[in-house]
């Protein structure tokens, strides 16, 4: 109880902090991620999200972007790595809906119960690194001619280099990778986490691997992905 009350007392002085003393766009915007994230510790804001009473444990900003770019490049495939409870996918599955047309590939090497289910979404049971797994997605890819891909799933650096290595070049042209989760290890929210997708993302090849940093998808200023809305040419 008394943890409870210290964590509350934190994050009013947080908001305090925020809207009580003068600063520039770019520290209110970071106090604010930072306060809005953090609340997870008391069971609120993007912990609690829910789409079909399924969890999607992201920002709702970046769900939003999400729906843009999949309307704008319409693609016929998104691979995610990282399915958890199936919401995402239920979530990108109805946009297609929408559109007429395209699939979901979805990893994840934990079998969570009562994923959704629907005509456009393949659930794979594995590792996203694994050799068998990764040889899988390619097959049920196809000959297809847009492919995006989101990474979602272990956020661990060398995890995550892997991953940019396997599925960065299953990215079709002007089509969307889009690296998750890059604000962890204190970009600006959990110091504690160790270095993660940002850092990763940091040492991968943007430029030679013909893609660029697309930062018009982070214009709501909140996003959990900062840097990590990849474009490739």
């Amino acid at each position: 109880m008394l943890t409870k009350l210290i964590k509350k007392a934190k994050m009013l002085f947080d908001f305090f902090l925020i809207y009580s003393i003068p600063k520039n766009k770019e520290s209110v915007v970071r106090n604010f991620h930072k306060l809005y994230y953090e609340s997870r510790n008391l069971g609120g804001t993007w912990t609690n999200n829910k789409y079909f009473g399924l969890p999607v444990q992201k920002c709702p900003l970046d769900l939003f972007v999400y729906q843009e770019i999949v309307f704008e490049k319409k693609p016929d495939v998104i691979i995610e790595c990282g399915t958890a409870y199936g919401g995402t996918a239920l979530y990108l599955a109805h946009i297609l809906d929408n559109l007429g047309f395209g699939k979901i590939i979805t990893i994840d090497n934990q079998d969570f119960p009562n994923r959704p289910k629907h005509a456009r979404i393949n659930y794979i049971l594995g590792s996203s690194t694994d050799e068998v797994i990764v040889a899988k997605v390619k097959e049920l890819v196809g000959d297809s001619k847009r492919v995006m891909v989101i990474l979602d799933s272990d956020h661990r650096m060398a995890h995550v280099a892997q991953e940019l290595v396997l599925y960065a070049p299953m990215v079709s042209s002007n089509q969307y990778l889009i690296v998750e989760d890059t604000n962890v290890n204190a970009n600006p929210v959990c110091p504690e986490h160790g270095p993660g997708p940002k850092e990763a993302l940091d040492a991968f090849d943007i430029l030679g691997s013909g893609f660029t940093v697309d930062t018009a998808r982070e214009n709501a200023y909140l996003t959990f992905n900062p840097g990590g809305y990849l474009l490739k040419s």
